[in-house]
């Protein structure tokens, strides 16, 4: 197949050398990630029954989920769920097979239900959240170009990614993972809601951490000081070991403790109170916020794993990306990849591909350029090989 890929050199100054880069993750425990989180639990759960039915992942699309924030009233050691939040499971799936009428709606509530369970350590399921479905029948048309063996693309649009992560990037990502992981088993006080953002100004890097905290575990005003402060103190050693540059941290800057201001919910989740979540509004499918880098809009999150370009273009551009970069070690500064669909034509064979390539200085690029081809052909030639990746857990999409 003579895939339409364009190898091309980009002549800018790589992130990594310019003066001021802003960065930001949304946490797990984020109104907008956990849409996300949700969207994307409901898709594996519902190809996981299509598979154990028919060996086959048949049409649905989940990515439309929508959190509507609730109402509580912490307080120092205790407090109260007022009004739980609303939380709307929407799509299109394929409800009926042969006149079977499929279980999907309560396949979905269980997706939901468990994953909110895992996820949201100090949230009551049971009466902290609304969970509601109105996910429905697809349309005839689109289910029928999904329904075909041919593997067709059923949107037209692009994906987009990028390699190698800079060092602000790495960082954010990282002590989000960080502070969700390990320092959350050390400070149970943190709730899973939180907010990385990073500025690089020069050779100086501050991160604005928003952490909301369980306020059944915080008995009073100094032990939320003293919280705030072994936090900020274990996010500096943390990111610390990624960069040599100038790092500062802070944490809950809205606080004002004269006026008794401080994050205290009573889930660890700022949807108890009024923050609304929906799918494809938080971090992009490399777990990332980088407005200065190119990104696609596209929400990854709860789209069929099988023929959605939206989907695999956005996961297959970052890794090509990065395999490109991987081959050249130090002779490519970075990459930039994109690949654009039409509908009902197939996904390995897209309209366009491209490689943008930053090269570092006196580099021959005629060297890569006919790998770089090479290698965006063969992923896309194996693009089918994310779809159970996908559905596996084994890549994520926020």
């Amino acid at each position: 197949m003579d895939r339409n890929i364009l190898i091309e050199e980009l002549s800018q100054i790589p992130v990594e050398k310019q003066a001021i880069e802003f960065v930001e993750r949304k946490g797990i425990g984020h109104p907008d990630t956990i849409a996300d989180g949700l969207a994307e639990s409901v898709s594996r759960a519902l190809c996981k029954m299509y598979l154990d039915r028919y060996d086959r992942i048949l049409h649905h699309n989940t990515d439309e989920t929508q959190i509507v924030g609730g109402q509580s009233a912490p307080r120092f050691g205790g407090g109260s769920i007022l009004e739980p939040a609303y939380i709307l499971l929407v799509g299109r799936a394929t409800t009926n097979v042969n006149g079977e009428r499929l279980p999907y709606r309560t396949c979905a509530m269980k997706a939901a239900y468990s994953y909110l369970q895992r996820t949201c350590k100090s949230l009551d399921v049971d009466w902290g959240v609304v969970l509601d479905c109105m996910i429905s029948q697809g349309s005839a048309d689109l289910r029928g170009v999904y329904e075909t063996q041919r593997k067709l693309a059923n949107d037209t649009s692009f994906g987009v990614g990028f390699a190698p992560l800079s060092e602000t990037e790495t960082i954010t990502l990282e002590t989000e993972r960080y502070i969700n992981s390990r320092l959350c088993q050390k400070l149970p006080e943190i709730g899973e809601d939180v907010k990385v953002m990073a500025c690089r100004n020069g050779s100086k890097i501050d991160l604005t951490i928003a952490a909301a905290l369980v306020s059944s575990k915080v008995p009073d005003g100094g032990h939320y000081i003293s919280v705030m402060e072994q936090c900020r103190e274990e996010i500096a050693d943390f990111a610390a070991g990624f960069t040599d540059r100038d790092l500062s941290v802070y944490v809950n800057t809205a606080d004002d403790h004269d006026k008794g201001i401080y994050y205290l919910t009573v889930s660890g989740l700022s949807m108890e109170n009024g923050d609304d979540g929906s799918v494809g509004r938080g971090n992009r499918a490399n777990g990332l916020i980088t407005p200065m880098r190119p990104m696609s809009m596209e929400a990854s999150a709860g789209k069929n794993p099988v023929t959605h370009v939206g989907k695999l273009y956005n996961l297959l551009s970052g890794q090509v990306a990065q395999k490109i970069c991987d081959m050249a070690g130090g002779d490519i500064l970075e990459v930039h990849t994109r690949i654009l669909s039409q509908i009902g034509k197939p996904i390995d064979d897209p309209q366009a591909a491209s490689a943008n390539i930053i090269y570092a200085p006196g580099v021959d690029r005629s060297k890569y350029d006919r790998e770089a081809h090479a290698i965006f052909d063969e992923m896309l030639q194996n693009i089918d090989t994310l779809t159970m990746q996908i559905v596996e857990g084994k890549v994520t999409v926020f």
